[in-house]
Formats: C-alpha cells, sequence, structure tokens
C-alpha cells in the first residue's frame, strides 16, 4: 500500500465524508462521545480526526469544551472546517507521531480508527500520552478482526475474487490489521500507561442498500484507488462485485449488518 496521506487525498474526503461516515463511522464516533461526556473533559485533543465525524459528536456532548482536531492530510481536515464551525473548536494539520503540543496540555486524547495507519504504533500512544495531564485519559477506537465485520469482510473478498493475482488488500491490512487485543496491549504499556482498558464493541452498520454501501466502501476509501492500481479503468468493475457480495445484507429498512471494534481508554 501507498503512504495513506497520499490515498486520502483527490475526490476520496468528500466521498468518504458523505459515504463512509454515516456507514462505519458515525456509530462509534456517537459512542467515544458518550464516554467522552462522562469523562466531563475540557480540553480535549483529537488525532486523525479526518472529516470531523468525531469532531462533530464530541462538541454535541461537551459544547463547552476546548477541542483541537488534527489531522496528517490537510485535505481531510478541509471537510471537517465545513462540518463543525465553533469557537471552541480548532483544526491544526498534525502528525500523532509528532504532535506540536505542550506536555500536559489536554484533558483527553481521542482516536478513532487511526491508530491502525500510524507506522510507529507505540510512538503515537507516546505522544498522546506526553501530552496528556496526569490522570487524564487516552481513548481509541480500533477496528476488530474484519470477520467480525462481515461487510467490510465481503467487499474485501470480492476484490480477491476479482484480482487473485495480486489482490487489493486495503481493508484487510490497513483498517482492521490492528486488530489483536494483546498487541494494542502491549503497545500501550511501551508508550507508558499501565492503567487501561480494552472493550469490544459492537454496533451496527447500516445504510439505504447495499448499493449505497458497496459504493461507500468502492469510492469512498483508498480501496479504490488501491483497484485502479492493479487495472485502470475497472473500479465500476469492482463496485458491481461488491455491490453483489453486499446483497446479502439487504433487508426490509436497508443494509443492516454487524461491526465490531475495540473501545480503548489508557489513563496517564
Amino acid at each position: 500500500m501507498k503512504d495513506m496521506e497520499v490515498r486520502f487525498t483527490g475526490s476520496v474526503p468528500a466521498s468518504y465524508d458523505q459515504l463512509m461516515v454515516p456507514l462505519l463511522f458515525r456509530p462509534y464516533a456517537e459512542e467515544l462521545a458518550r464516554r467522552a461526556k462522562r469523562l466531563g473533559a475540557k480540553h480535549i485533543l483529537e488525532t486523525a480526526a479526518g472529516t470531523g465525524a468525531v469532531t462533530q459528536a464530541l462538541h454535541d456532548a461537551l459544547p463547552d469544551a476546548e477541542i483541537v482536531a488534527t489531522d496528517l492530510n490537510p485535505p481531510m481536515l478541509e471537510v471537517a472546517t465545513q462540518r463543525v464551525q465553533s469557537p471552541n473548536v480548532r483544526f491544526q494539520p498534525a502528525d500523532a507521531q509528532a504532535l506540536p503540543f505542550d506536555e500536559g496540555s489536554f484533558d483527553l486524547v481521542v482516536c478513532q480508527f487511526g491508530a491502525m495507519f500510524f507506522p510507529d504504533k507505540v510512538l503515537g500512544h507516546s505522544e498522546a500520552r506526553r501530552v496528556l495531564r496526569e490522570g487524564g485519559s487516552y481513548l481509541l477506537a480500533i477496528w476488530d478482526r474484519i470477520d467480525r465485520n462481515p461487510m467490510s469482510e465481503a467487499a474485501q473478498q470480492a476484490l480477491i475474487d476479482l484480482f487473485p493475482e495480486d489482490p487489493p488488500l486495503f481493508m484487510q491490512e490497513g483498517p482492521f490489521g490492528y486488530h489483536d487485543r494483546g498487541a494494542i496491549e502491549r503497545d500501550l504499556r511501551a508508550a507508558g500507561f499501565t492503567n487501561m482498558k480494552i472493550e469490544t464493541v459492537e454496533l451496527r452498520s447500516r445504510a439505504p442498500s447495499s448499493e449505497e454501501a458497496a459504493r461507500a466502501l468502492c469510492y469512498g476509501t483508498p480501496m479504490g484507488m488501491e483497484v485502479e492500481d492493479r487495472a485502470p479503468g475497472t473500479l465500476d468493475r469492482a463496485f458491481e462485485r461488491v455491490k453483489a457480495g453486499l446483497a446479502r445484507f439487504d433487508g426490509p429498512d436497508g443494509a443492516n449488518a454487524p461491526m465490531s471494534a475495540h473501545i480503548v481508554t489508557a489513563t496517564r
């Protein structure tokens, strides 16, 4: 896979926001915001904020909190700035592995589905710990195994079937490549955290139809760019394959499938 910063460019940020956020990310954004509200944080840093789904949920839950939302990718933040406009929310490009903030600056650091992409995960966790005050919390969402996320697994399998010699494995190796709870705990301990809780939380992935879900996965993620890398001009054909693979999730109220992620709370 190419560098993820390059992958989330062009039309991907807007498509990601319009298609992927409702399908996969909003339910966990709301879950993280509920947990953040219970913690009562007043100074929040969000890393890997993407297009601002969690930022919006945090601001809705804690409107008086000061939130700094960061991402390595400025095009993603450009979309986020249109989503959330508040004097209490600031967006800033920043690398989660080299945060431009002083030690002990925040009550809470939140990261939804970003840690999987940290080239050095221990360094990313260590930076989160560094900028937390004593007693502050690090709140993460990290995808569980791909087979516990059947809609994403079906999309991945459709591409494996389409390109058996060189399958695009973005889904399997990217979003779902950091699912092992033991590895997550080891990395957090290596980063200096000693007090942590890892819960596996199952929610539902919903879309108006399997076609809309397939459109989200093919056109709203770097998966589509990996398809074009292998055979330019074949993304529409891949979309038809993925759509067929997701058809079994259709029901009277649209497409619906379980999804599973780990919610991590670590305390400095």
